[in-house]
């Protein structure tokens, strides 16, 4: 029986339910912090850890709920985690598999939020952070302690580019029951299968390539065990690390063409690298296709393509104020953190100052060769070497 409502009453209820049978490529937005449920035994028997029902807003909708299912099968693993960023889902790992009096080993050429984090959870948690040569390989074992639990991996590091031999490493943790996470950003999911190398988390930043708009900002977590994916989700849980419906819909409508952006990006990427690589002005191109990249060898090994991001080092003749001089004439190239959208980026970098053992004199300067003409992106940077 229907109850008559007054005006007040029926701005809020209606009697109206759309017809069922609506289909469309594009994944539903379903916006909701609360989630109503049928009667009170389906509240009492969902389980948002199993995601067979819909608990609250937090813990995932329709929208998120595909997002995630859709990247963890592009990584080719099981489950996956959203984070509100990148960095939001490192931190979800360590407090995850973390606890006071454990130990954490990060690579030197670590992403810098990261670092930050290892230096936070030493000074106030009991955690003690260690940074290794990412170059190390199989000699990592020699670094891991009894209390050692979670080794990070990033491949190549997002500045200075080294590629690590992530089964070296892997094999070395694994011996010792350390768990390996991997930081698979620089390939977006595509061009390194990280799994099939023996890490057991895969971490990226959606804000990258996934959303190809530089106007997201989202990270994922994604494993295959799930003992592990258990204890992740206790995390995600416990430090309310939920996205917004939108935001999951601009990542989602990213993907169908992430593989020809980022094939896009990777040719043209090459083409400047190749270029830079001839130039005067440049002592060495620090691109893992290229061999003056450390771990060149390492890249032709287990990965399948590039990408759009790579750095130089200037001659060390030209002073740091030549050096801006320079990223400041450049007129496509923006001065810009992250990578993976349209626009091309460029950032100078006093490496000196970030790695204690780095040995190049010159200026590093890191660029993201974004979706423009790469010819115009060429005379753009051969106007600026004018300004040097």
């Amino acid at each position: 029986m229907s109850v008559k409502k007054s005006p007040q009453t029926a701005l809020i209820h209606t009697d109206y339910q759309a017809p069922e049978g609506f289909a469309a490529f594009p994944s539903a937005i379903h916006h909701a912090s609360t989630v109503l449920f049928k009667n009170v035994a389906a509240m009492r028997s969902g389980d948002w850890k199993e995601k067979n029902a819909y608990t609250y807003g937090l813990h995932g909708t329709p929208t998120t709920f595909t997002l995630e299912a859709r990247l963890a099968e592009i990584e080719d693993g099981k489950h996956c985690l959203l984070a509100p960023s990148g960095l939001a889902a490192i931190a979800m790992v360590d407090f995850a598999v973390l606890k006071s009096g454990d130990d954490v080993l990060l690579p030197d050429n670590v992403y810098n939020p990261n670092r930050e984090l290892g230096r936070w959870l030493s000074a106030d948690y009991g955690i003690t952070a260690r940074y290794y040569d990412p170059l190390i390989g199989e000699g990592i074992a020699a670094l891991i302690q009894p209390n050692t639990k979670l080794i990070w991996t990033e491949a190549p590091g997002s500045v200075s580019m080294e590629v690590p031999d992530l089964p070296a490493i892997c094999k070395a943790a694994h011996e010792r029951g350390v768990l390996v996470a991997l930081d698979n950003t620089w390939s977006a999911g595509l061009a390194l299968r990280g799994f099939d190398l023996g890490v057991d988390i895969i971490m990226q930043a959606l804000t990258k390539y996934q959303s190809g708009g530089s106007d997201v900002l989202m990270g994922a977590v994604i494993t295959r065990d799930r003992d592990l994916h258990d204890r992740i989700s206790l995390a995600h849980m416990r430090l309310g690390m939920g996205v917004g419906a939108d935001d999951a819909y601009l990542v989602s409508r990213g993907l169908p063409t992430m593989r020809l952006r980022f094939d896009a990006h990777d040719t043209a990427a090459r083409t400047l690298a190749a270029w830079l690589q001839a130039r005067p002005e440049i002592t060495k191109v620090l691109h893992p296709a290229f061999a003056d990249c450390p771990g060149h060898e390492i890249w032709k090994r287990d990965f399948s393509g590039a990408g759009g991001l790579f750095s130089v080092i200037l001659d060390e003749c030209y002073t740091e104020e030549q050096t801006d001089r320079f990223v400041d004439s450049l007129k496509l190239f923006k001065i810009g953190y992250s990578w993976g959208g349209a626009n091309s980026l460029v950032m100078p970098y006093r490496i000196q100052h970030m790695r204690k053992n780095w040995q190049d004199k010159g200026t590093l300067v890191r660029f993201n060769v974004g979706l423009e003409d790469v010819q115009d992106l060429i005379a753009d940077i051969e106007q600026a070497f004018g300004e040097l």
